[in-house]
């Protein structure tokens, strides 16, 4: 699959008619603590993009940055029995973005997507906008909708 990054995100998100800014930093935001930093934002307003793959198959989710994912309730979604974390080379693979760069939109269609209920902790929230130095802030309302996917219990109960 061929890289995607920032113009694709930004192609689909004028494309479903939604004026998210993409903020651009002069240093990089590929993981939560950085992008919090960058943003100016609690560390759980950045919804990290991570790519599973059960039984074979990729699946996203999309949980704060201050929560880590459970696999087992990873499992229970029914996608397969044997379910890890992507590799970045998977990754790219499945999705055509970098780790640390993943954005949910857009995704490879078949590629089913979950947003961790933890999102709903905020009013804003920013995913990767496919570059390791770009975000984009949306409602978690809105991100469910651009997504097409479905709100689920994945945060580990110790976060």
């Amino acid at each position: 699959m061929a890289t995607i990054g920032e113009r694709e995100v930004r192609e689909f998100l004028e494309t479903a008619g939604i004026r998210a800014e993409i903020r651009r930093f002069p240093e990089s935001t590929h993981n939560s603590e950085l992008a919090a930093r960058c943003l100016g934002v609690e560390v759980g307003q950045v919804a990290k993009t991570l790519v599973f793959l059960a039984d074979g198959s990729p699946l996203a989710v999309v949980v704060s940055g201050d929560r880590r994912v459970d696999l087992k309730k990873v499992r229970s979604l029914g996608h397969g029995k044997k379910v890890r974390l992507a590799g970045p080379g998977e990754v790219v693979a499945r999705t055509g973005f970098s780790v640390g760069a993943v954005s949910p939109v857009p995704l490879p269609p078949g590629i089913p997507v979950y947003l961790d209920r933890s999102l709903r902790r905020f009013e804003v929230v920013y995913p990767a906008a496919g570059e390791t130095n770009s975000m984009f802030s949306v409602t978690p309302d809105e991100l469910l909708a651009l997504t097409g996917g479905r709100e689920a219990d994945l945060a580990r109960d110790d976060g």
